[in-house]
């Protein structure tokens, strides 16, 4: 094989990846970090803020794998997803499980020198990315299913940083349910009528006309579950200003895809970006700047 295959051949793996489609990354990276600084009270290690970071960016490019291992043979039937490697069988089913075990055993390699429950979580979080795509058959709310196989890295962060995860910790996964219910319907909201053809179900499906309204819901009820994260932790007006920004940013959201616009809802999605950095900043500005702040 001369460099030109093989270059064709990374080429074909990192879209296989998604790494140049980082909005996934960042999907699952806001919420850890949010949970490693809230559970070190602002002060994380950086070593364990790199491991997490490039944790989520390998299980997050092995579950893109297995996302495409598993709907090999309904991509090449959805106009957006026709052309993935998988997809369009320029990449072997061996070729694909190799690399997305090749990604997880990496991922699994960082978390070796945490102690605790952390490996235990871990191997739940392989379950549940491994195990997501498959839900796309049966269950009528995958979306809610993915908000826990994308938020598990909060749980982890909490037991890494306190041995524990927590009350606070459970909670805020229960908020990444939500948004990630949000999010995702947009996303779904994209492909439907093409999801409708194969019979694959999805929020926006099962949601019906009711999908822009759910959307909404669901992005109220994650900033009521951190609203009272916040009064349960004492947290200033630094924290509530980035969920106001949040909840500003998710009133922009219901503009692109209140006409359901495929352009509009597909914007809306790669949008929550801004959501999750909003509530980031907003607890980095509570712990790391509250005292600046206040004075």
């Amino acid at each position: 094989m001369d460099f030109a295959q093989v270059k064709e051949r990374l080429d074909l793996y990192e879209k296989l990846m998604r790494l140049d489609k980082p909005i996934g990354t960042l999907l699952l990276l806001w919420p850890t970090l949010c949970a490693l600084w809230i559970a070190s009270r602002g002060q994380p290690s950086w070593p364990l803020v790199w491991i997490f970071a490039l944790g989520t960016l390998l299980m997050r490019s092995a579950g893109c794998v297995i996302n495409d291992y598993a709907d090999r043979d309904f991509d090449p039937h959805v106009e957006r997803t026709r052309d993935r490697p998988l997809a369009a069988r320029k990449v072997s089913t061996r070729e694909a499980l190799t690399l997305a075990g090749v990604l997880a055993l990496c991922s699994f390699l960082l978390i070796l020198p945490i102690i605790g429950d952390v490996w235990w979580l871990a191997l739940i979080a392989l379950f549940l990315a491994a195990s997501y795509p498959f839900t796309k058959r049966f269950f009528a709310l995958p979306q809610a299913y993915l908000g826990v196989a994308f938020g598990f890295g909060i749980p982890m962060a909490f037991a890494a940083v306190t041995g524990e995860v927590g009350a606070v910790g459970w909670t805020l996964l229960a908020a990444n349910v939500f948004w990630a219910l949000a999010y995702d319907t947009e996303y779904a909201m994209v492909d439907r009528e093409d999801d409708l053809k194969i019979g694959i179900r999805t929020a926006a499906i099962t949601f019906g006309s009711f999908d822009v309204a759910a959307v909404m819901i669901c992005y109220g009820i994650t900033l009521l579950i951190l609203v009272e994260v916040g009064l349960r932790l004492a947290y200033g007006w630094p924290y509530f200003a980035g969920l106001g920004a949040a909840a500003m940013i998710a009133g922009y959201h219901f503009l692109l895809i209140r006409d359901r616009n495929r352009d509009g809802c597909f914007a809306a999605f790669r949008h929550n970006k801004w959501f999750g950095a909003a509530v980031f900043a907003g607890i980095v500005a509570e712990l790391n700047l509250g005292p600046w702040l206040a004075s």
